[in-house]
């Protein structure tokens, strides 16, 4: 994740020919409240995220699939919310401390969680699309070593594609802003291609694309359960939709910032517009970064709020008992009970459907 197109310094041998002029660090109002943003982070996130895995390995025998992507999705941004430490020191301290290989490697790993956090969601917005609109082929396809070696390639899709982060982003000095020399940890952008390649890819790889998926999947979701008059909510959708809506809010922005900047390239050097656009990207990189951060501490608030009314029965345990609750194997029974019913599926039938899919469930 790229949180700053920050500035170079003018080095006679590096022949840049789209020099970043000013520095995100160099902004106090922006780096101040993006310290303060990522700091409450950190302390809501690290714990919320940590007690989301425990509950899901200590207190979970048997794992639906969505539990099983929640779990990957909570340690994607546990993870992530450690490193908050490294950006919070580097915002106030306006000058990076860490090195060269730090430099990297942290937006790097930022950027890898970006695109866990929206392709896990989107495979839980697809899994709940099977279950709801083709839920007998659901039973027989979604197997948990499927569902392993989806989630496996996953990953393995994640650290590919979050490549640019890790080739465009070196540790710069800048001393542009008239208070001395300071480091940087700045894109390192040769040719105005390389801004609207990267730029332009982490938005529609990371955010266009399967936000795409996921209002397609909805859509059709919704339309199936119109179709079958089924009125009833599962509370897994709910959750589900809730964390696909909470994660677009908080990412938008940075993806707008994005498109900015990508806008920016396509204009003369010397037309205000460009100027325009450069000043409101480069002042609003910090802040709309450390939104995007909150998005991965927002979850475990999200789930103590749906999971309020197992408290007092469950105590510690109300997190499982929640995403026991969400299972999609539950909600799709129930689903397929009342499809069967608007489609005229004999009882021996059905009952025989339900087997295989206890069969195929274990």
């Amino acid at each position: 994740m790229n949180h700053s197109r920050m500035s170079y310094s003018t080095l006679p041998d590096k022949n840049l020919t789209d020099p970043e002029d000013e520095s995100v660090v160099s902004n106090d109002f922006s780096t101040s409240l993006g310290a303060l943003i990522l700091g409450l982070v950190l302390l809501l996130g690290v714990p919320g995220n940590l007690f989301i895995v425990w509950s899901i390995l200590a207190r979970i025998r048997r794992r639906s699939v969505t539990t099983l992507l929640i779990l990957n999705l909570a340690c994607a941004d546990g993870f992530l919310m450690a490193l908050t430490i490294f950006f919070v020191i580097y915002l106030a301290k306006q000058t990076w401390i860490f090195g060269e290989v730090m430099c990297k490697g942290l937006f790097y790993l930022c950027n890898t969680n970006m695109y866990a956090s929206i392709f896990l969601i989107t495979l839980m917005s697809v899994h709940r699309l099977l279950a709801v609109v083709w839920p007998t082929k659901a039973a027989s396809l979604v197997t948990e070593k499927v569902i392993r070696r989806v989630i496996v390639g996953t990953w393995v899709l994640v650290f590919l594609i979050a490549i640019p982060s890790l080739v465009f982003r070196d540790v710069r000095e800048d001393n542009k802003d008239g208070r001395g020399t300071r480091l940087v940890c700045a894109p390192n952008h040769t040719l105005p291609k390389h801004v609207r390649f990267q730029y332009a890819f982490e938005t529609v790889a990371g955010f266009i694309l399967p936000y795409t998926v996921i209002i397609i999947s909805y859509v059709l979701i919704l339309r199936r359960l119109r179709q079958t008059k089924f009125r009833r909510k599962v509370r897994s959708e709910k959750l589900i939709l809730a964390i696909v809506v909470m994660f677009g809010i908080f990412w938008l922005p940075y993806h707008v910032i994005n498109m900015l900047q990508v806008a920016v390239e396509w204009y003369p050097e010397d037309s205000p517009t460009r100027e325009k656009l450069d000043s409101i990207a480069k002042s609003s990189r910090a802040v709309t970064s450390a939104l995007a951060f909150i998005s991965s501490c927002a979850n475990p608030v999200l789930y103590t709020f749906a999971g309020k009314s197992y408290m007092k029965q469950n105590g510690m345990a109300f997190m499982a008992k929640l995403f026991e609750g969400t299972s999609l194997e539950t909600g799709t029974k129930k689903i397929r009970r009342v499809i069967d019913k608007e489609m005229g599926v004999s009882n021996g039938d059905s009952s025989n459907e339900r087997t295989n899919t206890l069969q195929n469930d274990k």
